[in-house]
């Protein structure tokens, strides 16, 4: 029977915050963390090839998808705000255990999860999200090194076209096999939501923020040491943003991890879903329910 993609919404904090939902909620349950610049859109074509062996939750942030967008004087935009409202969703869902899949902004967003509540997390899939400053790459120096250090109009401009039409379709595209794959309605939906009044504003700020990551990233390190969530590293080893030695600096701290190269860029699932989805259930579901049933 197929598992068709639900489409929900919970209030966390007062805030609306809108959730893909699909799968056996009684299976082991993955969270979907997306990236910049979109939405759990990037997941809609992976949650029905993983729905017969799991339950999946893939949430849009606040401020992104369609999820409350309140204006930056109404809501403090930070990855530790964005967070806490992800945490709150898992409370109001009742998930007590959650396999975390993170690209992009997932990772710090899913790492802070970790962090908090190390027991909750029965493992990690990685698609192209940093935890290592060996991973940075050259284009995300350029943009955030001087906005970091000091924030103004000049320093804003790099951020802001980062996020305009030309930056978002860059990241859907680059490093692709066959750009001729990758669905337009990708870029196109999301810079609609980037174009909405006040929201790249507080997306300058998030990618200011960004230094705050960087900050934890010795303390996200240590966790994974101490506690060795099984892992699955499914890495586009053409993008510009998170470069591949971000992706083998995890096999120190996490040995066991089985990292896959994908012929791909900063996104990696119009191309590869079928790959990844096989990794998935090989790394975390290796055998089909039904042959337990037989056995």
């Amino acid at each position: 029977m197929p598992h068709p993609t639900l489409h929900r919404t919970a209030t966390v904090n007062g805030r609306k915050v809108f959730y893909r939902e699909a799968g056996d909620p009684a299976s082991p349950t993955i969270l979907l963390l997306h990236g910049l610049p979109t939405s759990s859109q990037m997941f809609r074509d992976l949650m029905p090839a993983l729905a017969d062996r799991f339950h999946l939750i893939a949430p849009d942030y606040i401020g992104f998808g369609h999820s409350d967008a309140p204006p930056r004087n109404e809501f403090t935009y930070t990855f530790d705000n964005l967070a806490a409202h992800i945490a709150g969703l898992v409370e109001a869902l009742g998930l007590s255990s959650y396999i975390l899949y993170m690209q992009d902004y997932g990772g710090p967003i899913g790492f802070r999860l970790f962090t908090q509540r190390p027991s909750q997390v029965k493992g990690f899939i990685i698609q192209n999200a940093n935890a290592y400053m060996e991973g940075v790459g050259d284009a995300p120096r350029k943009v955030l090194l001087p906005l970091w250090e000091n924030r103004n109009a000049e320093t804003e401009k790099p951020a802001r076209e980062f996020v305009s039409i030309e930056g978002t379709r860059f990241h859907w595209l680059v490093g692709a096999k066959n750009p001729e794959a990758i669905n337009p309605d990708n870029w196109i939906l999301d810079q609609a939501l980037l174009d909405r009044p006040g929201t790249q504003d507080y997306q300058v700020d998030l990618l200011e923020n960004y230094k705050s990551n960087v900050a934890l990233y010795p303390e996200w390190q240590a966790a994974f040491r101490q506690h060795q969530p099984k892992t699955l590293i499914v890495w586009g080893k053409h993008d510009p943003f998170f470069i591949p030695p971000g992706a083998r600096a995890y096999l120190n701290d996490l040995p066991d991890t089985k990292l896959v190269w994908l012929d791909s860029g900063h996104f990696v699932l119009d191309e590869n879903v079928a790959q990844v989805a096989c990794e998935i259930k090989a790394r975390f579901a290796p055998q089909h329910p039904a042959a337990n049933a037989a056995a």
